[in-house]
């Protein structure tokens, strides 16, 4: 099941609350970087990340996550040398949660897991353990956010029964904000889907 975002337009209450939680001290990076840096990797950033980056903060020390928001296009800092290069531009593969150890299918070869951790998503930060945030910027689930690590890539937001935050980035940032468990309905059923081959 696929379920889409506006993620071309911020609406004035997602920047409202983008302004609240990251303060008066956030330094924004400017339209001019912002317009350079999706020229470069041939993509627009989803709303309502763009307009923060642009007009309210590139990054955030105090999170979310964990170890904090990165800057635009910098990854964190344990994400590792020698890994193969991101392409922003190729659609990020999946629409649901995929589980790919620990289930009864085989376990994909690094060909079909390379997708899932390097295109189409931009690296938010980190959550410790190899548990990376990724914001969706191409692909059929463009603006959602994912946490992927070693064993899985699952979406955030409460129609994929997992959390009761709503999906997105203002989403993702108010439910850290407010304090909660980022799984706090976490005894609905996971789904295994994997990426849909190409023909």
């Amino acid at each position: 099941m696929s379920y889409l975002l506006d993620a071309a337009h911020a609406t004035p209450e997602d920047l409202a609350t983008l302004r609240e939680e990251f303060g008066p001290d956030s330094t924004p990076l400017g339209w001019d970087a912002v317009y350079a840096f999706e020229s470069e990797h041939g993509i627009i950033l989803p709303e309502p990340y763009r307009s923060f980056v642009a007009t309210i903060g590139d990054g955030s020390y105090s999170g979310p996550p964990d170890y904090g928001l990165m800057e635009l296009g910098v990854l964190p800092p344990d994400w590792g040398a020698g890994r193969p290069e991101r392409d922003l531009g190729k659609p990020f593969p999946l629409t649901g949660q995929w589980i790919w150890e620990g289930g009864d299918a085989p376990e994909p070869d690094e060909d079909e897991l390379a997708p899932v951790y390097d295109h189409g998503s931009l690296v938010l930060g980190t959550d410790g353990c190899g548990m990376y945030w990724h914001l969706i910027v191409t692909g059929e689930h463009r603006g959602h956010i994912y946490l992927i690590d070693e064993m899985a890539a699952t979406p955030f937001g409460a129609e994929f029964g997992l959390t009761s935050g709503e999906p997105g980035f203002a989403g993702w940032v108010k439910h850290w904000a407010d304090g909660k468990e980022w799984w706090d309905r976490q005894e609905a059923t996971a789904l295994s889907n994997p990426p849909a081959e190409e023909g």
